[in-house]
């Protein structure tokens, strides 16, 4: 009889079969699993299920929805296997998802994040290598951090400039051009990683000090780590650093910043905007607006640029 790890493994297999990387809900199915271990339950239980996806309690209840949406996912899969194993109805949690202000970067935000960065210290010093380049890349491109943290090498082109985003979100590819400067910035990355890991064990950009690719909850951690000392966390609670701002919110000062020099500049924002959604890889030009509405100061910007247009057709 298989063991439901086996089964988890055997499941993430079968998903990934059918073209997506399932990297965040594998990480999370997997602590469901030791969950139940440590409760020596032997099948998935909705009391189960429901207690293991509120055990972080500062966190929004969308997060609560989404970690129980996971393991409802699981739990179909496996009760075709053992009936016993019970499924969680959907909207057990009934939590509307409202999509959080963004923090919207300074400069010197950004710089004081790679200076704490370069501190950090490992085995052969990759992490802090690793977490400079990831925030760099992320400030400079727009790209999500789970983009970022899995490509490989055959998807940056550093001679033309261009990386390859391949079935991301929605299952979309694209390719995004970058500039001499980030160019610039990842050429002395792969120096240095190359003189630090002779032989890699994997075809990852971004290695880790063991050679392996980087696993994007490690990126997430180390940010948190760093944050304090730049003071965008209160610092430590428990094992948390408490909430503050992401690793994703470096994509959305790259989007508000572009949309601010737009509207600024006098530039046709309308006619730029879906250019902008392809290089973000949004599904609609809809997603990219709604950095308008988050950002009060893109909609201010807005509704000027709409006043001063309207005004000017009228005389």
């Amino acid at each position: 009889m298989k063991t439901l790890r086996q089964h988890l493994t055997e499941y993430v297999a079968a998903r990934r079969a059918l073209g997506t990387r399932l990297e965040e809900t594998a990480h999370a199915l997997g602590q469901f699993v030791n969950f139940l271990a440590r409760k020596r339950a032997r099948f998935i239980t909705i009391p189960l299920a429901l207690e293991w996806s509120q055990q972080s309690k500062d966190v929004q209840r969308a997060t609560w929805a989404r970690k129980l949406s996971n393991v409802r996912q699981f739990a179909n899969w496996m009760s075709v296997i053992e009936p016993r194993h019970q499924v969680p109805p959907r909207r057990l949690l009934d939590v509307r998802h409202r999509r959080g202000k963004p923090h919207i970067y300074s400069d010197e935000e950004i710089g004081r994040l790679m200076i704490e960065a370069a501190k950090l210290k490992s085995p052969t010093g990759m992490k802090p290598l690793n977490l400079q380049a990831v925030i760099g890349l992320l400030a400079a491109t727009g790209l999500r951090p789970g983009e970022a943290a899995a490509l490989e090498m055959g998807d940056v082109n550093l001679e033309v400039g261009v990386l390859s985003v391949r079935e991301s979100k929605f299952g979309k590819s694209r390719e995004v051009p970058i500039h001499p400067s980030t160019v610039a910035a990842l050429k002395r990355y792969a120096r240095q990683r190359d003189q630090i890991i002779r032989n890699p064990g994997g075809p990852f950009f971004f290695l880790s000090d063991r050679g392996a690719g980087l696993n994007l909850h490690t990126i997430q951690k180390w940010f948190r780590e760093i944050s304090p000392a730049c003071g965008l966390r209160k610092g430590p609670n428990g094992h948390q650093y408490g909430r503050g701002p992401r690793l994703q919110d470096l994509r959305h000062t790259f989007a508000t910043k572009r949309l601010v020099e737009w509207y600024r500049t006098g530039c046709d924002v309308a006619g730029q905007m879906p250019k902008l959604a392809t290089y973000l890889g949004h599904s609609s030009v809809a997603c990219t607006y709604w950095y308008i509405e988050a950002v009060p100061e893109l909609l201010e910007l807005a509704t000027e640029f709409q006043r001063t247009s309207t005004q000017g057709g009228r005389q």
